[in-house]
């Protein structure tokens, strides 16, 4: 069977191969060819071990047509050229109630998650201010704290949650910086490793509101500076004021309206951290080309999508969030799915046919 490893995991530069059996779920969901969720998983915890070396990926008990060597297989990504982390990581937005609103029905199950991405090897966790609004951090410290050495906790501000399905930016200089003094306390950290602009907001101007975050970097409360939703112009206005290390926008591989920056970030060694990098609520609008060429590599297309989006580029930084351990567990083992060039060849074919 191709493109069956098992995932290697770490919370280090290197991923440690895992050997602990998955729970059983509560219902399991056919993904192709009479396939479970879980069965896939499954098989490929039994097919063999990926080990991921410097820039190649050699799976090990496997087909040799699955070995690819390339610099966008590394598993590792150093934001900012001194903080590594996995480049598969999770998004917190979903642990929180129905539209990204208060608390989830179980809260418990929301922790699980949370711990369960962190036995998975995730060392990257993207939440913000607005998620919940302050749910998603809270969670995060309930389930994680004290937190395992080389756990990188992103968080965002400047994006407010009035209520559900509702967004409105605040880019206020005071309003930020009471943003990220109250995102230390929920996530009792001294120190935010990566925070990001959630939104400029239009009716202030760009350099006051980093301003402020450039004024809380200097006092040593956050360690590195991303944005969200940007284009290369703002991007370069940005870094004028601060160093800019990430931008998230959404992007996933029926969505690719934000290639341009993704570009720049390739070329400025910038780390994209694409938000929605499956759909979001709505899922991947795929064609019938990419279901079936899911099949032909025995996997989902959930899978082929996010493993795509690491091979598409080395600064892409994945971050599928989910509230079942399940479908972690699913999205997670998508960094071990590895295809020969010509194989992904045929998928870059299919994708700019979608």
């Amino acid at each position: 069977m191709r493109a069956l490893a098992l995932l290697a995991v770490s919370n280090e530069r290197a991923w440690r191969v895992m050997s602990d059996k998955f729970p059983r779920p509560v219902q399991e969901e056919r993904v192709d060819n009479g396939l479970t969720r879980r069965r896939f998983i499954g098989m490929t915890l039994a097919g063999g071990a990926t080990l991921f070396t410097g820039g190649s990926a050699t799976l090990l008990g496997g087909a040799s047509s699955s070995t690819i060597t390339s610099p966008g297989i590394s598993p590792v990504w150093q934001l900012g050229g001194d903080l590594p982390v996995n480049r598969l990581g999770f998004g917190a937005m979903r642990i929180t109630g129905d539209g990204i609103w208060g608390w989830p029905a179980d809260r418990e199950n929301a922790r699980k998650v949370l711990r369960r991405a962190v036995e998975l090897g995730v060392n990257l966790i993207d939440t913000a201010d607005a998620y919940g609004p302050e749910v998603s951090e809270l969670l995060i410290a309930e389930a994680l704290h004290p937190y395992p050495k080389g756990l990188v906790i992103a968080t965002k501000g400047g994006l407010t949650r009035p209520g559900p399905g509702q967004w409105v930016p605040d880019g206020r200089p005071e309003y930020l910086k009471g943003c990220v003094e109250k995102s230390l306390k929920r996530l009792r950290l001294e120190r935010i490793e990566l925070y990001q602009l959630h939104r400029i907001d239009p009716k202030v101007p760009m350099e006051e509101s980093l301003g402020a975050l450039k004024e809380m970097q200097d006092s040593g409360k956050i360690r590195h500076l991303g944005l969200s939703e940007v284009a290369p112009e703002e991007i370069e206005r940005a870094r004028k004021i601060l160093p800019i290390v990430s931008i998230q926008n959404q992007y996933n591989i029926a969505n690719p309206r934000w290639a341009k920056t993704l570009v720049y970030c390739e070329k400025e060694g910038l780390g994209f951290m694409p938000w929605s990098p499956i759909g979001g609520n709505r899922g991947l609008q795929h064609g019938d080309a990419l279901e079936a060429a899911a099949k032909d590599y025995h996997t989902s297309v959930v899978q082929l999508a996010l493993a795509w989006l690491l091979h598409r580029s080395p600064v892409m930084l994945p971050i599928p969030g989910t509230s079942s351990v399940a479908h972690l567990e699913e999205n997670v083992a998508a960094a071990a799915l590895t295809l020969t060039p010509a194989e992904w060849e045929k998928i870059d074919a299919l994708v700019d046919q979608v």
